[in-house]
């Protein structure tokens, strides 16, 4: 009993340690390669409103960089001293997943640029540069959504592949068979292993996971032992967290399509309706919500094993004293929530300081200053 409290309070530390770290990479990623966009831009026009763009964008990469390598490390030290058995390797996955991965990472720095842009505007800046980020936000998201929505679909045909356990969570399906509906909303009710109520699309599962209306899906009653032990993931975790993934990536979709086509259609931001403009501000976020939840349907759904059907979760935890383990996640749980609420009041305060005009400096001078120091080509 004491290792399997052992176990489960590890695991909880390191989803809580990766669910934190993971944050700031995926912003970094591809705010790197904004910002030398902005850079080229401006070699390109001369127009001064992309450099005050890069010197604004490049204090919340720097902020975001710093706050990735310090979460990072603690993570170096958990496989040492809680997953000594852990194992690293390739697998037939990993491609589709790192195209998932950079991909959600130029979503959810578009969202964030374009709710942080959006923020800027409510507060009163009506500057060319916010003008210039948020369309560039809504442009980023409405590009990048529909080859995120084919890449996770080949993502889901190589879970299908290779883990077939987890894409029966995933669909609440119970029963290998043919026809199965795509399941919008459903209680799964694990003791009496069966779905309480369901809301789906007839063929919808089977249509999209094997092009066809009869299609057989796998069900989580094949993967019971003859003893009854449950070798499939927990099934309202996986079904809830991938519906997540899928509902905001929906929401991406509508809203940066929407705000495109008002932009396009009235005159920039001002034909934005209040409502589109609005939702950019929680939407700021959403590509976290977005990762985090596909994250969790991915590492949830391969268990109990670590390494599907070669190395199981239990037989990688090191013999920890669950007391020491449950004393540092409290530990880091309080230390995180701390840094969030910090760094989500930094981007706020950056981007009121911008809203009123108020310039940080660069090497000492305006950022006006330094724009103008920096020769066009």
């Amino acid at each position: 009993m004491e290792m399997m409290d052992t176990l489960l309070l590890s695991r909880i530390q390191f989803a809580a340690n990766i669910s934190f770290h993971i944050l700031f990479p995926t912003i970094t990623i591809a705010l790197g390669w904004v910002l030398v966009f902005f850079k080229w831009r401006f070699a390109r026009t001369g127009d001064s409103v992309w450099m005050e763009a890069y010197f604004f964008w490049v204090k919340v990469f720097a902020l975001s960089f710093a706050m990735g390598v310090v979460s990072g490390i603690t993570m170096s030290f958990q496989f040492g001293t809680n997953w000594p058995g852990f194992a690293i390797i390739f697998n037939p996955s990993m491609p589709y997943r790192l195209v998932h991965v950079l991909l959600a990472s130029g979503l959810t720095v578009g969202f964030l640029i374009a709710g942080i842009s959006a923020l800027r505007w409510v507060m009163g800046d009506r500057g060319a540069e916010v003008r210039k980020t948020l369309r560039l936000g809504a442009i980023m998201g409405a590009a990048l959504i529909p080859v995120q929505i084919y890449a996770g679909d080949m993502h889901g045909l190589n879970t299908l592949e290779y883990q077939p356990a987890k894409v029966a969570a995933m669909e609440g399906n119970w029963e290998t068979q043919g026809n199965v509906p795509l399941l919008l909303f459903a209680l799964p009710d694990e003791e009496a292993r069966m779905n309480r109520f369901e809301i789906g699309i007839p063929n919808g599962a089977s249509l999209i996971l094997t092009h066809r209306a009869d299609g057989e899906v796998p069900g989580l009653n094949d993967f019971v032992a003859e003893d009854g032990t449950v070798l499939h993931p927990p099934v309202n975790a996986v079904f809830w967290s991938f519906r997540v993934m899928v509902g905001t990536g929906m929401a991406m979709l509508l809203l940066s399509w929407a705000a495109l086509f008002f932009m396009r259609r009235g005159r920039g931001i001002e034909g934005l309706p209040r409502p589109v403009l609005w939702a950019f501000l929680p939407m700021a976020f959403s590509g976290w919500l977005a990762t985090l939840a596909g994250w969790y349907t991915t590492e949830i759904g391969r268990q109990p094993w670590l390494v599907t059907g070669v190395l199981s979760t239990d037989a990688a935890v090191g013999d920890v004293p669950p007391a020491l383990v449950a004393s540092t996640l409290i530990a880091y749980l309080v230390i995180y929530a701390a840094l969030l609420v910090a760094y989500v009041s930094v981007l706020v305060y950056l981007a009121r300081r911008k809203a009123k005009g108020t310039h940080p400096t660069e090497a000492g001078r305006p950022v006006s200053g330094a724009i103008q120091s920096i020769p066009a080509e």
